[in-house]
């Protein structure tokens, strides 16, 4: 079973809400939220991963942004509290996802990898990166290695 919270440990600027629910009408897939998470690699240790998922996970905590819903495994959460993602559209840099994250405590050049303190995720400095295109994965220009 999963528990659902109301303060969200992640926020959703409205930009990336919108762009969301965009992703979900065009696939088909209403009932679907945002899967937020993030998985061992990269050039810093960390990489930030995003999917579409229908359901929660047994060890998922679910937060609701505007009646959209993130979901969140137990693993992650440490490491994403207090982040907020943003949906970026720069004319010069591309658009995605972009992650900041109070708990990096250093980000690679390609903005989708991170390291955090040794010890898990408390007490690091404010440090932010992003998702390529996709919203979830490698950074596109071959430097993550991902």
């Amino acid at each position: 079973m999963f528990n659902v919270i109301t303060k969200p440990a992640v926020t959703l600027t409205d930009a990336a809400a919108a762009k969301v629910r965009e992703i979900v009408e065009a696939q088909g897939q209403e009932n679907a939220g945002l899967r937020v998470y993030i998985a061992g690699g990269g050039c810093s240790g960390f990489k930030y991963g995003m999917a579409l998922d229908n359901e929660a996970g047994p060890d998922d905590e679910v937060f609701e942004y505007n009646g959209l819903k993130v979901f969140i495994d137990s693993m992650s959460l440490p490491y994403l509290r207090g982040a907020s993602v943003d949906y970026v559209d720069d004319a010069l840099l591309g658009q995605g996802f972009k992650v900041e994250n109070p708990n990096a405590t250093s980000t690679c050049g390609c903005g989708s990898s991170f390291s955090a303190s040794e010890g898990g995720a408390e007490g690091a400095a404010t440090s932010g990166g992003g998702c390529g295109t996709g919203g979830g994965g490698g950074c596109g220009s071959g430097g993550c290695g991902s």
